[in-house]
């Protein structure tokens, strides 16, 4: 019995020790089981020309289907492209605001899919021998001290396609149309590394980039209108390995809403794939906006199903040093070093900074007004508040009523006592209507501060004699009833009497009476 005792004892310390390894495991396990997200973004920017890349037709946005065409575009038997020398001065600006090596030959070459929006059966684009290579831009991000830097693996020209439409004079139709228009309009193509680890840092990262393109005049940046398109590369892989996980392709996304959406969901849709023991299927995905989720598009392709081979009617760019640098001195100061700038020149704080560099247009309205003699803080306060308020897109400021002469008109009136802080505020408003100077709307309408001290001390004495109770209170240590009074002689004057010249000398009522 003692030995059959003993074995029982024997059985249940070895089944606790595999219980115990098996804990140890699971721990094991589930460490290895949290990912890492890995996101290289493709950005295509559509470039600020007039005429397309490869043949004489307009550009613009917004013109009947099928209106700016012509045999070279719609790829017809027997014409010949001829590059656009505009489309590569661009890109060039772009590959040197982001550090890149320029190259000294560059190759197009044809990118080969039969697809209804594509006339020539194949989309004239770079693959070997691309523009430019190997640069980085730097992005800020929340809580970091130290910028990061996310590598550019290469920029490239290319062509874009046409458009298909599956409306009819806004409404659903049994058939799809094609829209040519857009065909052989140029894009710059820029592929970035995979050093983007959440939502939040692509999002930042294309803001960055988007601000260098409309900084340097590149590309207009909006979304909404396809002239600055995103596709997203994302994958998981367990944290501290090395190689890269199966990357799916995220298309349809014309926000950075919804890229950082979508790049979330489908961070959590691959982690849940791959808890369960599956596999992450290489392929492209839609973001459908309306249910938020990825939906699976097509099996992604590899380069050879492209079938790239050098373009037989365009010669071999060849970019000489002299043209760099003839492009290099035109650069402008770009968003990060202007930033910088305000900081140290002007004395704002970097939150305000931030803001008024956002754009070129506001930064230069902003240089503009501080020019001319206002407090540099004051102005950004103006322009923050109110300014922005009135006007949503920033590049449009140029068309603003009121132009930067108005708005340090108006600043310096108030520095110099002629009008208060609140009679701006309707002079600002008379201004956004009118685009009358500052001066004219106080003449005509009678907002000269009141700073004469006799005038005031009669008002003053009136507003003591008819609020008796509050005299009193004050009296008794109720300091916050001086408020109320310097209200009451602000309504009394409608607001055009001097707050300071009004403080002083209501204390001295109070304390003399």
């Amino acid at each position: 019995m003692k030995k059959l005792s003993g074995i029982f004892l024997v059985f249940f310390a070895y089944c606790y020790v595999i219980y115990d390894c098996l804990k140890i495991f699971k721990v094991e396990h589930s460490v290895v089981m949290e990912f890492e997200t890995i996101i290289g973004l493709e950005v295509h920017a559509q470039l600020l020309t007039a005429s397309k890349i490869f043949c004489g037709c307009s550009t613009q946005f917004g013109e009947h289907p099928n209106h700016l065409t012509c045999p070279v575009c719609l790829g017809m038997p027997g014409v010949l492209p001829v590059l656009n020398r505009k489309v590569v001065e661009l890109t060039i600006r772009t590959a040197l605001a982001t550090h890149c090596k320029i190259a000294h030959y560059s190759q197009f070459a044809r990118k080969n899919y039969f697809y209804p929006d594509l006339p020539k059966g194949y989309q004239i684009s770079q693959y070997e021998l691309p523009i430019a290579r190997n640069g980085f831009i730097e992005i800020e991000l929340e809580g970091y001290r130290n910028p990061k830097k996310i590598g550019i693996n290469r920029i490239h020209m290319e062509e874009d396609a046409g458009k298909l439409l599956h409306e009819l004079d806004g409404s659903e139709s049994d058939y799809s149309y094609v829209d040519f228009n857009r065909t052989g309009v140029p894009l710059m193509e820029i592929v970035s590394e995979p050093h983007i680890n959440s939502p939040d840092e692509a999002a930042e990262y294309l803001k960055t980039l988007r601000s260098i393109l409309q900084y340097l005049d590149v590309c207009d940046g909006n979304m909404e209108q396809g002239s600055f398109r995103c596709d997203a590369n994302i994958s998981l892989r367990p944290k501290g390995f090395a190689g890269l996980g199966t990357k799916v392709e995220l298309k349809n996304m014309n926000s950075f809403r919804h890229v950082m959406r979508a790049l979330e969901y489908e961070a959590q849709r691959q982690a849940a794939v791959l808890e369960s023991g599956g596999s992450i299927t290489q392929e492209t995905r839609l973001w459908n906006v309306e249910q938020g989720r990825t939906e699976s598009m097509r099996t992604k392709e590899e380069a050879h199903d492209y079938r790239y081979f050098p373009d037989p009617d365009l010669v071999l760019l060849v970019i000489e040093k002299t043209w760099t640098d003839a492009i290099r001195e035109t650069m402008p100061e770009l968003p990060s070093p202007k930033k910088q700038r305000f900081i140290k020149q002007y004395s704002i704080p970097e939150y305000d900074a931030a803001i008024i560099t956002g754009t070129r247009q506001l930064a230069d309205y902003f240089e503009a007004c501080v020019s001319r003699g206002p407090q540099p803080k004051t102005v950004s306060n103006w322009i923050m508040g109110d300014v922005l308020r009135h006007v949503s897109d920033t590049r449009q400021i140029n068309q603003f009523p009121v132009t930067p002469a108005h708005l340090a008109e108006m600043i310096l009136m108030v520095e110099q006592g002629t009008i208060s802080g609140k009679i701006a505020k309707i002079v600002f408003e008379d201004m956004v209507v009118t685009g009358k100077m500052p001066q004219a709307v106080v003449k005509e309408k009678g907002l000269v501060q009141v700073s004469d001290a006799t005038t005031l001390e009669k008002t003053i004495q009136d507003v003591l004699d008819a609020n008796g109770d509050q005299v009193a209170q004050y009296r008794q240590g109720r300091e916050k009833v001086f408020g109320f009074l310097v209200g009451q002689v602000m309504k009394a004057t409608k607001g055009k009497a001097n707050p300071q010249v009004v403080n002083e000398l209501l204390r001295k009522k109070l304390a003399g009476s």
